[in-house]
């Protein structure tokens, strides 16, 4: 029986990766190997969900619980890598995500972050699910790329991590802002004994991928002083493109440029030639380079087989260096209080890479900047068709189109990030009695700040490029005649020297947070105590972006960018409840209401107040039954409110392309809607660029917050006969239903949607968004950000957890988890209402995401003696695109990772050996047209080759 179909029968399947039995949900009605190691079933602790303390199993909220072991033996050297295989995870931003600078800021104004990692839960976005750090804030991340608004998790050293709790329901009313699909609370370590150290080296079956990965900390227990320190080193070497057969060609399966599918690119190092007077229209060079000025017998009519097949010159693996070290010191200053002081810095060393500059000028580039007004003269000693020119003021009517060329001699364009991240706290916090019951409190200050430099190699500077094309007599001094027209080699390292420039762009942001809490029991009713919490948070949050001063003046060949900046603060209060109503009669084994509530007051005009309201309920001593109402706000970030228009290249397609199979061949009325919209009557435009169309992004100080509406229904069932009989130390089976609406979103309306609502329905709004140049090609799609409407999601969360007593054969574990996509739509405004779409079952790129209807992971693991051996299968159903190529099935993948280790008795158990390989069974990922990546969903799948690592840690 597959997989599948054990789910489909009703036997839950799946959740996360080795270490089965110490990744499990916090939220049981016995005891799990998590809860348990976490803290005795007896202590009231603090887990994420709540601020009240209580049992954590009793958890009012769904909450997956990952020790520093179980990450550990993932045999990942990225905490987000680790996350992003949750089932409730859904990607984001990876190392396994090559596309930076080169294809502009992202869509959602939040930019584009480079070498950073984030989790986003649900498929709401990263922005929508908060990343806090021992229950309080960090500061955002930023790769001098934009604003981005969420926490690069790269910059949170390995060996600082205690544990991690991932709350997969919103919680705005006790966190705030950005907590609309959950809540992941890394929780750092406050004490140790000792030296704990660990090294794993590990590489890719083909030889590339080399990854180090070095921690160690050390503590120090005094009577009334605890001191941890320690650090981290990773290193992650490329995998390229060109090393992986799935990624030869732009599309899957293609063995040429001169595929029917396409792809590869115009802009080609032999030149293409288009509307160039006294040519055939669209013209290359027969052969190159060419010394000097070409005759017109040189060039020919273009071709597909002339295209540049750009795919071998990228990243499946982008190459990063990340090093750290952290502090934590906990002083008792007496019986009740105590004094904690965390501190952390992480350095970041990341790169990405494209192609080489791909250099278009002329009237029809679509650039929006000088390289679309370019004039190239007559006495340009290279130029063989006089004078060129783009029209405008002073300068004859237009008489060319368009030149692609291939900047080969300038070398891969790379974008290379240095990042600096400072974290400290400062907490006192103690205890007191009122009465007969004890109240916590605690007072936290933090300060966070990144700072980001990226360096791009292979831009041009376009002022430069302009007088080098220009009138001869003005290129003088430094100035060096620019060839255009030779073909490859034809440029010199001297006119390079003076048209190309290094760009050095620069971000950072800051976070200054103080919060104030207190909690305790109020007084007992017949049920229980009545539990509340109580507290106050001012924050305060800048973020600014500095592109090179030569962007700024519109004068790249790259994507162009303007600087922004911006900050706000807020002031907000909460409180929480816990009331136990009933408790130890028939059918009512325990009956308990919670509910908490929080207004947030914003310095940019907004305010808000939400709420939630959550049901337990115990029939029986062995399961409980939940379930929660709760709203949610999201205010705009930084980069959403403020972010400087720049442009995104979305891999996209132009419904009005006058190419075999298009709907503008089909149909009349989308010829007719194509016309009106500014593509020529004569049927002469095709898109030239392979299906990447410039999108102008932007902020949007008009925005209003998002609101969110999450219900939430739940069971767990944990039997304690499993446990007395002998039959299991640990049994517990769960199923939670969500249902999360999403209002007022804030997103872009879909570009691909745009272009289809304005060449089928002639949508006013639509095709007012499309700028075309006057040979129809699109300069710019329209995307300002927006409160779109809406977005909605359902599923279902399960988990079985089993784990057996200790028998002359060993324990066994098995843990199998699963996520259930029963709804996912966006709403977007159209000029006749709103238009909803539905990407349930599919996939789509610019952004990547795939939306299955199921995935999910299982572990079988066995522990006998000195060793430990486990098995991992991870499981993703089904997509199909609903672009490029509608309806291509990315078929059902399943990967399986195996571990061993390995803790001699004779040395005391000191030291671990662990051998590991991920993807064992050598599995590709799915053939995707319309992804941005190589061929594939990077936020979804693995890099293709198996990755094998060893591993060895000591402890004392």
């Amino acid at each position: 029986m597959s997989i599948k179909s054990v789910m489909l029968s009703g036997v839950m399947l799946v959740t996360l990766f080795d270490g089965g039995a110490a990744l499990a949900q916090a939220v049981v009605v016995g005891p799990t190997a998590a809860a348990t190691e976490a803290a005795p079933v007896a202590d009231e602790i603090i887990v994420t969900g709540s601020r009240i303390r209580r049992d954590p199993l009793n958890q009012d909220s769904p909450v997956v619980v990952l020790d520093a072991a179980s990450i550990q033996q993932t045999g990942l050297s990225s905490i987000a890598d680790v996350l992003q295989r949750l089932p409730s995870a859904s990607g984001g931003l990876n190392s396994k995500v090559n596309n930076s600078g080169n294809i502009g800021n992202p869509a959602d104004g939040g930019g584009v972050g480079a070498g950073s990692a984030e989790i986003d839960l649900r498929y709401l976005g990263s922005k929508r699910t908060l990343v806090l750090v021992d229950g309080v804030r960090f500061v955002n991340g930023a790769s001098a790329s934009g604003i981005p608004s969420t926490v690069d998790l790269n910059t949170i050293p390995s060996s600082s991590i205690e544990r991690i709790e991932v709350l997969q329901s919103g919680q705005s009313p006790l966190y705030g802002s950005d907590a609309l699909a959950g809540v992941v609370n890394i929780i750092t370590k406050s004490t140790q004994e000792g030296l704990q150290a660990s090294a794993q080296f590990g590489t890719f079956r083909q030889g590339d991928g080399h990854t180090q990965d070095y921690n160690a900390s050390y503590g120090i227990k005094l009577p009334t002083t605890s001191i941890v320190f320690g650090g981290s080193y990773v290193k992650q070497e490329a995998v390229r493109t060109a090393n992986r057969s799935t990624s030869q060609f732009p599309n899957p399966f293609e063995t040429s440029c001169t595929d029917p599918i396409g792809g590869c690119s115009s802009s080609t190092p032999s030149g293409r030639f288009v509307g160039i007077p006294g040519t055939t229209g669209n013209v290359t060079l027969t052969h190159l380079p060419i010394t000097g000025k070409p005759l017109l017998t040189d060039f020919r009519p273009f071709t597909s087989a002339d295209r540049f097949n750009f795919a071998p010159l990228n990243y499946f693996l982008t190459p990063s260096e990340r090093y750290g070290g952290w502090l934590s010191v906990k002083q008792e200053l007496g019986d009740t209080v105590n004094l904690r002081v965390k501190a952390e810095y992480n350095r970041r060393n990341s790169q990405n890479q494209a192609a080489f500059l791909p250099l278009v000028v002329g009237p029809d580039a679509g650039n929006g900047n000088l390289l679309d007004t370019i004039t190239i003269d007559g006495t340009n000693p290279y130029n063989p068709f006089g004078t060129l020119s783009a029209g405008g003021a002073g300068n004859p009517p237009a008489n060319y189109s368009t030149i692609y060329r291939r900047l080969v001699e300038n070398g891969q364009r790379t974008y290379t990030q240095h990042v600096d991240t400072f974290s400290g706290t400062a907490t006192l916090d103690g205890s007191f009695h009122l009465g007969a019951h004890k109240w916590y409190w605690d007072v936290n200050a933090t300060f966070g700040l990144n700072d980001a430099h990226q360096t791009f190699t292979g831009n041009i500077n376009a002022a430069k490029l302009a007088r080098a094309l220009g009138p001869v007599a003005l290129c003088t001094a430094d100035c060096v005649p620019f060839d255009l027209f030779g073909g490859a080699g034809s440029v010199t390292p001297a006119m390079l020297n003076y048209i190309g420039f290094t760009e050095h762009d620069r971000s950072n942001q800051a976070l200054f947070d103080y919060t104030a809490n207190v909690s305790g029991d109020l007084f007992d009713l017949p049920a229980g105590p009545v539990g509340v919490a109580a507290g106050y948070e001012h924050r305060y949050q800048y973020g600014s972006f500095n592109p090179d001063p030569i962007i700024v003046a519109g004068l790249g060949a790259d994507i162009p960018a303007q600087p922004a900046s911006g900050h706000y603060s807020t002031n907000e209060v909460y409180g929480e409840i816990r009331v136990p109503i009933v408790k130890d009669v028939p059918f009512l084994y325990s009956l308990e209401a919670d509910g908490s509530v929080r207004y947030a007051d914003y310095s940019t005009g907004f305010n808000s107040t939400t709420y939630t309201g959550t049901g337990l309920w115990k029939p029986v001593a062995d399961l409980l039954l939940r379930a929660s109402y709760a709203t949610g706000f999201r205010a705009p970030s930084i980069g959403e409110l403020y972010g400087a228009a720049s442009r995104n290249d979305a891999a996209i397609n132009d419904p009005c392309t006058n190419v075999a199979g298009s709907p503008y061949q089909s149909s009349a009325t989308v010829r007719a809607n194509c016309t009106a919209n500014g593509v020529p009557a004569s049927g002469s435009y095709a898109e030239p660029n392979g299906g990447q169309l410039g999108v102008l992004t932007g902020g949007n100080a008009a925005l209003r917050p998002e609101k969110s509406r999450t219900l939430l229904f739940g069971a767990v069932y944990s039997p304690g006969w499993a446990r007395n009989s002998g039959f299991a130390s640990v049994l517990s089976l769960e199923g939670n239903y969500y249902d999360i609406r999403v209002s007022n979103a804030i997103a872009p309306t879909d570009p691909q949607l745009t272009l289809q609502q304005c060449a089928f329905n002639a949508d006013p709004l639509s095709c007012a968004a499309i700028t075309r140049t006057p040979n129809g090609l699109i300069s710019r799609i329209n995307a300002t950000l927006g409160n779109i409407g809406g977005i909605r999601t359902r599923g279902v969360d399960l988990t079985f957890t089993y784990r057996s007593p200790k028998t002359n054969y060993g324990a066994f574990g098995l843990s199998l988890t699963g996520n259930y996509l029963l709804k996912y739509t966006e709403t977007f405004p159209s000029s006749t209402g709103f238009i909803t779409t539905s990407y349930l079952g599919t996939t789509r790129g610019s952004p990547d995401q795939s939306y299955p209807h199921f995935k999910g992971t299982g572990v079988v693991d066995w522990m006998i003696g000195d060793i430990d051996a486990a098995f991992t299968g991870r499981y993703v159903d089904h997509v199909t695109e609903t672009s490029v190529v509608p309806g291509n099935r990315l078929g059902d993948t399943f990967y399986g990772d195996v571990r061993l280790a390995f803790s001699p008795t004779a040395l005391q158990h000191k030291i671990d050996f662990t051998v590991g390989v991920n993807n064992v069974f050598n599995k590709n990922p799915p053939a995707c047209y319309s992804c941005t990546g190589p061929n594939y969903d990077p936020t979804t799948y693995d890099v293709p080759g198996q990755f094998g690592y060893l591993r060895i840690a000591y402890h004392m």
